[in-house]
């Protein structure tokens, strides 16, 4: 058994396809692929299920990432304490919220050669990414009363109010607060199904739709496309306060008429006895820095503060 043996695993679980792993890799997919064969014939276990859609982590796989992983953080320890400038790739996908940019600036000042990738995507793929051990940590809204996954720990870090987010000259911008009515009269940038705002918006507007919209991956490219003047988009008060197009003037916010909807950003990992030190370290750092948004108080942020 080879360290890059299990590095190539944790990269297949990661990515969820043995050709995205490879590219990574630089390996061929043949290549690749044989070498994970290789290793399961060694184990006596089918590490992945192999699908069309993509290679996850079998149910024996999952029992046994644990030990992977750790022997990975052993291998990364002994190079560490060897003096080699190396570390094991770990990667923490989150959802992009300014929350995000001083915690990895922080997290970097003490753990410089430790890389941190953030990823936006849906919350069912952040869950289903966090269960098998391919993600260290995970960004999520959720709304009231949406039940929090059993098999993952969950920390609040925010909590805020969805609001309208436009450009200063909108003309939802010259309202106090913006109605469902209010909002079809302009296009609407919309998440794609499976994103939490999608599920409120559609709520908030009782299934009506307005007469022209787009639809976009996460906050990011949302606020991207307000500032080009294409529409409204609605986000949760703590993904538009701060963010460097609202502190440069050029978006706003207004909120929402007659909704007292919260939403809450949690911090979630997975379940388990074996937590990477750097990730403990991240989480630390993230609750920390949460701490001081809420002026001191564990979870809980004003809307709109």
């Amino acid at each position: 058994m080879r360290t890059e043996q299990l590095e190539y695993i944790a990269a297949v679980t990661r990515l969820g396809s043995l050709r995205r792993a490879a590219d990574e890799l630089r390996l061929s997919q043949p290549a690749l692929s044989e070498t994970v064969r290789n290793l399961e014939r060694e184990l006596g276990v089918d590490l992945l299920e192999r699908k069309r859609s993509g290679a996850t982590m079998s149910a024996e796989g999952r029992e046994l990432l644990p030990h992977i992983v750790g022997v990975l953080e052993a291998v990364d320890r002994l190079r560490t304490a060897a003096g080699e400038q190396h570390r094991v790739s770990r990667m923490v996908r989150v959802g992009t919220v300014p929350l995000v940019v001083p915690v990895v600036r922080e997290f970097r000042a003490t753990h410089p050669v430790t890389q941190v990738e953030v990823v936006a995507a849906q919350q069912a793929d952040i869950h289903r990414s966090l269960a098998e051990g391919g993600f260290d940590l995970g960004l999520v809204n959720h709304l009231d009363g949406d039940d929090l996954p059993a098999g993952l720990h969950s920390t609040e870090l925010l909590r805020g109010r969805p609001v309208v987010c436009v450009r200063p000259d909108s003309p939802l911008a010259a309202l106090p607060a913006v109605s469902a009515s209010d909002l079809l009269t302009q296009p609407l940038i919309a998440m794609r199904t499976g994103y939490v705002m999608h599920r409120y918006v559609h709520r908030y507007l009782g299934g009506r739709t307005p007469s022209f919209s787009y639809s976009t991956d996460g906050a990011e490219m949302g606020k991207l496309m307000v500032a080009e003047g294409l529409g409204a988009t609605v986000l949760p008060d703590f993904s538009v306060v701060g963010d460097p197009l609202e502190r440069l003037g050029t978006i706003t916010y207004r909120p929402l008429a007659g909704d007292t909807t919260e939403v809450r950003l949690m911090l979630q990992r997975r379940r388990t006895d074996a937590v990477p030190q750097a990730a403990e370290d991240l989480h630390g750092t993230f609750v920390r820095r949460a701490r001081e948004l809420n002026g001191g108080r564990d979870g809980v942020r004003p809307a709109g503060k």
